[in-house]
């Protein structure tokens, strides 16, 4: 297989040849924002198809809105055991959590934390969420170019997680440590990095374990992640199984996190690259809310999960043996023009800018979807009330990954009214 992309690096010429002439699970087609000519053709020509050789072994590649949908929901010819990324667990820590179970352990276990997100909790924390965002853009330099992704994105999402676990806040710089070590990855010659990072993990579950002990000791009244383990009879003894603690430790961590923080750098990257956007939303304030969603399916933070066929199955014309590999590729649904109108523009004002799949279906859709998007809905009324622009002042630094769409920097300046 020729997986050279420098011959197709240009955007503007056709991807030519095989389908299989590029891997398209190289990380370096998305740290290089190249990978549109790619999946466009992939869902013309083959919306469900077989990569026989690839950097992770052999899989199926699911690029269309519809198709990944059929998957997503279907959990029971689609499983999540074997694996949610291309990358096979690349540590020997055999950690779990409800994200990699099946029914009937799955729904158990997600019920015993969903009430963070519940309707009655988001309201108690939009308030504060308001004051946080309000602190933190408040004190940022003016007419001086910082990074956008430390300054606001990561320290946001940081005091918010530190909230939803009741986590020692002068501490929670740790979390997102933990956060950027459970969604990296350690080629499989590098044993010295794997070993890092299961180092790290398992500093992670230490500290875990004591703040679960510290909590039972002396419990609260609150509705902190782990105190809601604690209550429920499914997770009650959890951390008396490490690996299945640390594995739920790091689905809570990360899904707080992440698809908060890269849409919070991804909505002032959009609007810089679209200024006529940036107009309709200083003309209308009001826009906020709609824009939101139009943020998340841009930005897709999460670019992709996997299933394993349970059975064989037919999708698209296409037989899906049992115990393939299935990648749903989100980045490339939330692109599909035949079920979205104009879907390769960004328009803040868009009708049902919901209609995307960045959250995915079925039993494993995004618990924490309604904060997230109230986090970048408050964060971006409290923006809106101080500055006329955030600047984009040069080029994004972008994570290196197939799996996180996400960023280490963006160097912006801030101009008030």
């Amino acid at each position: 297989m020729n997986t050279d992309l420098n011959t197709h690096e240009n955007p503007a010429q056709p991807w030519v040849g095989d389908l299989d002439s590029v891997d398209i699970s190289r990380a370096r087609l998305f740290s290089k924002e190249i990978w549109r000519p790619y999946f466009k053709r992939m869902r013309e020509e083959a919306p469900v198809y077989f990569h026989k050789d690839s950097a992770f072994g052999p899989y199926w590649s699911v690029t269309t809105f519809d198709h990944i949908i059929a998957v997503d929901s279907n959990n029971k010819q689609f499983s999540s055991a074997s694996g949610i990324t291309l990358v096979d667990q690349d540590t020997d820590l055999r950690i779990q959590s409800f994200i990699t179970a099946d029914q009937p352990k799955h729904g158990p276990q997600r019920k015993a934390v969903q009430n963070v997100v519940a309707p009655k909790n988001l309201q108690n924390l939009e308030s504060l969420i308001r004051d946080r965002a309000a602190d933190i853009l408040d004190n940022l330099p003016v007419g001086t170019p910082f990074n956008w992704v430390d300054r606001v994105s990561i320290n946001l999402t940081t005091q918010m997680l530190a909230t939803l676990f009741d986590f020692p806040f002068e501490e929670r710089h740790k979390l997102t440590l933990w956060s950027d070590n459970f969604t990296s990855g350690s080629p499989r010659h590098d044993v010295e990095g794997r070993k890092a990072r299961e180092q790290i993990m398992l500093e992670c579950l230490e500290y875990f374990q004591a703040l679960w002990h510290h909590r039972k000791a002396e419990p609260t009244n609150g509705f902190d992640l782990i105190t809601m383990m604690q209550r429920d009879p499914t997770t009650a003894n959890m951390v008396e199984d490490p690996m299945e603690y640390l594995g739920t430790l790091g689905l809570l961590i990360v899904g707080g996190n992440d698809t908060t923080r890269n849409s919070i750098t991804g909505g002032v990257l959009a609007l810089n690259q679209n200024p006529q956007e940036y107009e309709k939303l200083r003309a209308d304030h009001g826009l906020v809310t709609n824009m939101v969603p139009e943020i998340i399916r841009w930005q897709t933070p999460l670019m992709h999960m996997r299933r394993t066929a349970l059975e064989d199955v037919e999708l698209g014309g296409k037989t899906i043996r049992k115990g393939d590999k299935v990648v749903m590729w989100y980045l490339s649904g939330n692109r599909d023009e035949t079920v979205i109108n104009r879907a390769d523009d960004f328009i803040i004002d868009r009708s049902n800018p919901r209609h995307h799949v960045s959250f995915g279906f079925g039993i494993h859709r995004c618990m924490g979807n309604r904060l997230a998007e109230m986090q970048l809905r408050v964060l971006w009324e409290e923006i809106l009330k101080r500055f006329e622009t955030v600047e984009v002042v040069g080029p994004e630094q972008r994570v290196h990954s197939n799996f996180v769409r996400g960023y280490t920097e963006l160097p912006v300046v801030v101009h008030p009214y």
